[in-house]
Formats: C-alpha cells, sequence, structure tokens
C-alpha cells in the first residue's frame, strides 16, 4: 500500500488509495432521510455509488457550470477559470480515463497567504487547479444528496440551502420557545 506523502504542508494521498476506499467502503443507507428518522433495519439498506456516476458527461457538465459560475483564482498550472473549457477539450478524455482506471492524479494546491479578518497575521488558503475543483465538484455533486439526506435537520454546517444564520434563527426561536439550552 503506498502511503501519503507530505508536499510542503500539503497531504497528497495516491489516487489509487481513494479510488479503492470508494470502491470497497461507498455504501450510502438510501431509506434514510434524516439521521433523526433512522431505524436498524436501514442498514441492510445500502446503494453503492459508481465512479460512471460521476464522470458522466451531465454531471461533469453541471460540474464545470459551477466552477464557472464560482470563479476563483488560478491554481499552481496558471489555468483561469475562463480558461477552464479549452482544458477541458483538450484533456477531459485523457482525465476520464485515469479516473476510471483509478490512476488520476490531482496537481498539487497553491498555497496562498491571505490576512486574517482580525488584522492579526495571516492564514494559509490552498487553491486547486481548476480542473482539479470541476472533478471535487463533480464528487460532491454526487455524494452529497445522499449523505446530506442522512444529516439531522438540525444540522446547519457546510449544508446546501444552510447557513449560519439559519441556525442562529432556529436558537432564538427554541429560546422564545421557553427551551433553555443551544448546542453548538
Amino acid at each position: 500500500m503506498t502511503v501519503p506523502k507530505k508536499t510542503s504542508s500539503v497531504v497528497t494521498v495516491p489516487w489509487s488509495i481513494l479510488r479503492r476506499f470508494w470502491l470497497e467502503h461507498v455504501k450510502i443507507p438510501m431509506s434514510v432521510h434524516q439521521a433523526d428518522t433512522a431505524q436498524p433495519s436501514d442498514v441492510g439498506n445500502l446503494m453503492t455509488l459508481t465512479m460512471e456516476e460521476v464522470v458522466s458527461r451531465e454531471n461533469m457538465l453541471r460540474s464545470y457550470h459551477r466552477v464557472l459560475k464560482n470563479k476563483g483564482a488560478p491554481g499552481v498550472d496558471g489555468v483561469s477559470v475562463d480558461a477552464l473549457w479549452g482544458q477541458v477539450k483538450t484533456q477531459w478524455t485523457e482525465n476520464r480515463e485515469q479516473l476510471l482506471s483509478g490512476t488520476y492524479q490531482p496537481q498539487p494546491v497553491r498555497k496562498v497567504e491571505i490576512p486574517k479578518p482580525s488584522g492579526n497575521g495571516t492564514r494559509t488558503l490552498g487553491i486547486p487547479t481548476v480542473m482539479d475543483r470541476m472533478i471535487q465538484q463533480a464528487f460532491l455533486q454526487v455524494l452529497q444528496p445522499h449523505f446530506d439526506a442522512t444529516f439531522s435537520q438540525w444540522s446547519y454546517g457546510f449544508r446546501p440551502e444552510r447557513s449560519a444564520h439559519d441556525a442562529l434563527q432556529a436558537a432564538v426561536a427554541h429560546i422564545a420557545s421557553g427551551k433553555r439550552w443551544v448546542v453548538d
């Protein structure tokens, strides 16, 4: 088994390890709509997601448009979001085959220091290449609907259509209804 390599402050995990993990372990409860309503009988009701779903034309086009909409800075290869379509036209067939065979290797992440909002120091931001962002988005689009359905209705962090403001409004409503405890 290949050991993850540490490159400066970024850990690189070989794609073959991630793909093997995906194929062997990613089985998601289909019938669980929220963790609050999970039953022991749900454990046997699993579905397997495939890499073909991730790299399907429809999913990749949605992913491309999402990356285009999000904009962002170029990664280590210097390719901008505006130049992504040209890169897709010349490299996607090869990247797709590598993803399907488990040999795809993401590019290193560009390290950028940005000032903290408080003005005291900086924090490190890692910027992947736009091609890697598109691939990451494709994974997210396939995985999120299945995993999100298993989260508690009271979970707000890093979820679509939910924010810290929504969590705060829920906490205020609970306090107004007479409840005295809020767990963060």
